[in-house]
């Protein structure tokens, strides 16, 4: 895309980051021993991070340790990058359940922290978050079923039988912001979400299918209508636990038509800007939350008066 075509990207939360993953170094085990010693280290137990708060809760950071805080043998230790001041990060890694969760500190998830944190933090928190899940799901080999281990920095796992290397899979997802010629946008609500909670239109892509096809297979698959133009807005990892969300907004030339499928959509509605305004002011929808990337679409179309708007309640899909 040429810089003078006009686009701007969406500014969405866990797509920030200050770390040079400088995955050239994940290869000398003797640089990551070194830099180990030096490293600002987040803890995640579980899906949950190690944070600091303050004591009514409104200002939340990770908790960054040292190696001299941490015995290695409870957990493993992935490489995370480098920061522009030449500081290394690394995740430390440690079950999470009844008999091995931590004794000490507080442990937060993504979900409860992640409008709280810094650039730097999100960045690490998302990288973290999905490098930890991903290694919890692959402890044997795919292959012949042996045991896989921890190697290059946390960055494959290896079977200790044939040394085939098992790498991290993300799963693409499409997700779109359907408008009709009146720039007003359809929202769903799902059957399994909290009473009026509405969000955009979502959906995984299949194998052999491209994002512009999925768009027009789940935006006619869910609501009934039928999309005739898309642009890109951006894209952001989701790890819950292995996505990436790809976001468009569609326009759509049959709006009449628009009817949630009953199976994964229970009902879809149409708002202009004033109309969801409204809703919002009389708690009569639920907007998702401020990270997701479904609220940042809402928020771009909406416009700069988004924050002081569409204040109110907000909930996650469960």
């Amino acid at each position: 895309m040429s810089a003078d075509s006009g686009f701007k990207e969406l500014d969405l939360a866990l797509s920030r980051t200050k770390l040079d993953r400088a995955a050239d170094l994940r290869l000398d085990k003797n640089a990551l021993d070194e830099m180990w010693l030096r490293a600002e280290i987040a803890q995640i137990s579980g899906d949950r991070f190690r944070i600091l708060t303050d004591e009514d809760g409104r200002k939340i950071s990770l908790e960054f340790l040292n190696a001299t805080q941490i015995k290695e043998e409870n957990g493993e230790r992935y490489f995370l990058g480098i920061a522009a001041s030449g500081k290394p990060y690394f995740l430390w890694h440690t079950p999470f359940n009844e008999s091995a969760k931590p004794t000490f500190g507080t442990f937060k998830g993504l979900r409860d922290i992640g409008a709280f944190l810094n650039d730097l933090e999100i960045g690490i928190a998302a990288h973290g978050l999905a490098l930890s899940q991903w290694h919890d799901a692959h402890p044997m080999c795919a292959k012949c079923g042996a045991k896989t281990e921890s190697v290059q920095g946390g960055s494959v796992r290896e079977c200790v039988v044939d040394r085939k290397q098992h790498h991290p899979r993300t799963d693409p997802a499409i997700i779109v912001l359907v408008k009709d010629s009146q720039d007003r946008v359809l929202l769903g609500h799902q059957k399994i979400w909290p009473t009026n909670r509405f969000s955009t239109l979502a959906g995984f892509v299949e194998p052999g299918e491209s994002f512009e096809r999925c768009v027009r297979r789940e935006v006619f698959e869910e609501a009934g209508v039928n999309v005739i133009s898309m642009s890109y807005l951006g894209s952001q990892p989701w790890p819950f636990p292995a996505s990436i969300m790809i976001a468009f907004d569609a326009l759509i030339d049959n709006p009449e038509a628009a009817k949630g499928d009953g199976v994964e959509i229970e009902e879809v509605r149409w708002f202009s800007r004033a109309s969801m305004k409204a809703a919002v002011a009389a708690a009569q929808i639920i907007l998702p939350p401020t990270i997701s990337v479904a609220r940042a679409m809402i928020n771009h179309w909406y416009g700069p008066d988004a924050a002081k708007d569409l204040i109110g309640g907000e909930a996650w899909r469960n």
